[in-house]
């Protein structure tokens, strides 16, 4: 069977031709911070990091505060993973007796000396 391909018109295909664009001509760079902005006499150029995007904070942070929240969440989850390592513990214990059992065998479940 002969899969069937539309012909292509010879309009739906074009070269673009590739212009590269300057840093100074291009209005899209003009205004970011990596652009180089000219010197003027009454405007200082801005520095070109992170500091104008800061906020100023109304109190400053507690770092007792967050220590004690990340030990509390540390805490938090070496208990779930062992909750979780228990329970699969438990459950592969309870997969093995059950095969145990299901195999028609009697000597399956432990018994523990007093």
């Amino acid at each position: 069977m002969k899969t069937q391909r539309p012909i292509p018109a010879d309009d739906e295909h074009r070269v673009l031709q590739f212009r590269p664009r300057s840093a100074l001509h291009s209005p899209q760079l003009r205004n970011s911070p990596v652009a180089v902005q000219p010197r003027h006499q009454d405007n200082p150029p801005e520095p070109l990091d992170l500091s104008r995007y800061e906020r100023p904070r109304p109190q400053p942070d507690d770092f007792r505060h967050r220590m004690l929240a990340n030990i509390a969440a540390f805490a938090f989850t070496v208990a779930l993973t062992a909750v979780g390592i228990w329970l699969a513990m438990s459950i592969a214990d309870l997969r093995k007796t059950q095969d145990c059992v299901l195999m028609g065998r009697h000597d399956c479940i432990r018994i523990s000396p007093k």
